[in-house]
């Protein structure tokens, strides 16, 4: 078995390879816009169907698109399509959480237990803690497996097997629960589709009322976001691109998986966005606009979070994460279903901003040590990088550079 990132779809693999300096230098103002299509352009040209972006700098804004959406009809991709957001819904999860917390409802450092008794029996749900759920590092595995048996073979028969059923989230609790434990609670950092599943039941618990609903009431709507949801059938709303999956390989050539019933990501990754709705939210977010200053500190409050060389790639705190590039530190969250992979980043201030989807998932190829890098990734970090810190200098990485931190920290695949 090799560990490959199941759910978010993306090596460790770096977009391009760059240091991070002691002493990071600031972005040089203003959108260099020519580079920005041509850093897009490139991801397109090195093999994905298509890719759309929204960038901000202060008040200057820049969208683009490249490729297609569907690849039969060739119909291009737009910048302002609706896309499947995947883990970044975790963000807006994990804010609702926190507004409880504020409003006295939720302590951050009980154990989960006491909000949901019987549903992790035992001494876990004694000793998980809502802070531990919300970090991953709560100990607890990831459902996906258990959702999604043929993964382990590995084919994709259950991609096809679950695209109308509806998991109930204790039933994907279940699934967690069962699979193999990646440590004691508060031990280590070990990403888990699972502990959002439960904040979402904690969130419906503390609130009496459904977890979309109060997401949508007091975290989508206060950001001012007119794109964002959590779709209420299989498919999405507005225009959108169709989403492909090749699974490593297996899948081929890749198929559409636009049309799903999204309820096995549910609070951990079913919402539906666009990348200036997500530009809009995070500067809401970061701004103080969602959260109080006390509780958006607690969210910025980290754990480190290393490859298996001991390099600290990121910084994950309640979720939302922190990489450090060349030009200073961002904060936001990446995500991936079936087909669509996003990313989205802003400065600490909300002022540089990007975000990014595409419409192919899990296009590299495994080998014995896992994913092996392939050159999307390289020109995904490209754009990345151009959209971040401009034209700065950069030098040869001594590491790379994550482009979907937590990708390959998912579900082990069977080779």
């Amino acid at each position: 078995m090799v560990t490959a990132g199941l759910a978010l779809g993306a090596s460790l693999a770096a977009g391009t390879a760059v240091a991070v300096p002691a002493a990071a230098e600031p972005a040089p103002a203003g959108l260099d816009r020519a580079a920005l299509r041509s850093s897009l352009d490139a991801v397109r040209d090195a093999g994905m169907y298509g890719i759309y972006s929204s960038v901000r700098d202060g008040r200057a804004t820049w969208q683009g698109a490249s490729g297609v959406a569907d690849v039969r009809t060739r119909r291009p991709v737009h910048p302002t399509m609706a896309h499947r957001i995947g883990s970044v819904s975790k963000t807006f999860t994990a804010a609702a959480v926190l507004q409880q917390v504020a409003k006295g409802r939720v302590d951050l450092d009980a154990p989960i237990g006491r909000y949901l008794p019987g549903l992790v029996p035992g001494e876990r749900g004694e000793t998980v803690t809502v802070r531990m759920l919300l970090n991953h590092t709560s100990g607890i595995g990831d459902y996906i497996g258990g959702a999604f048996p043929s993964l382990t073979i590995p084919n994709g028969d259950s991609l096809d097997d679950n695209r109308f059923r509806t998991f109930r989230p204790e039933e994907l609790v279940s699934f967690g629960l069962a699979a193999p434990a990646p440590g004691a609670p508060g031990q280590l950092w070990s990403y888990s589709n699972t502990n959002y599943i439960l904040a979402g039941l904690l969130l419906e618990k503390v609130t009496g009322t459904g977890a979309e609903s109060y997401i949508t009431r007091h975290v989508i709507r206060p950001a001012g976001l007119r794109n964002t949801s959590f779709p209420r059938t299989p498919f999405i709303p507005g225009p959108h691109s169709k989403g492909y999956e090749a699974l490593y390989g297996l899948i081929d050539p890749p198929k559409d998986y636009s049309v799903y019933n999204m309820s096995w990501a549910w609070t951990a990754g079913a919402m539906v966005s666009t990348m200036d709705d997500l530009n809009t939210f995070y500067r809401a977010l970061l701004g103080g606009r969602i959260l109080d200053r006390e509780r958006l500190a607690e969210m910025q409050r980290t754990v480190p979070v290393s490859d298996p060389q001991g390099n600290v790639y990121m910084h994950y705190g309640l979720g939302i994460y922190a990489q450090d590039l060349p030009c200073g530190r961002f904060w936001g969250h990446d995500g991936g279903v079936f087909g669509y992979g996003t990313y989205s980043m802003s400065s600490a201030d909300g002022r540089k901003q990007v975000s990014l989807g595409f419409n192919l998932m899990k296009y590299q190829e495994l080998d014995e040590n896992g994913v092996v890098p392939h050159a999307i990734d390289f020109a995904l970090g490209g754009h990345l990088l151009q959209a971040t810190c401009g034209s700065q200098p950069t030098t040869r990485a001594q590491r790379p550079l994550p482009f979907l931190p937590t990708a390959h920290l998912s579900i082990p695949v069977g080779k």
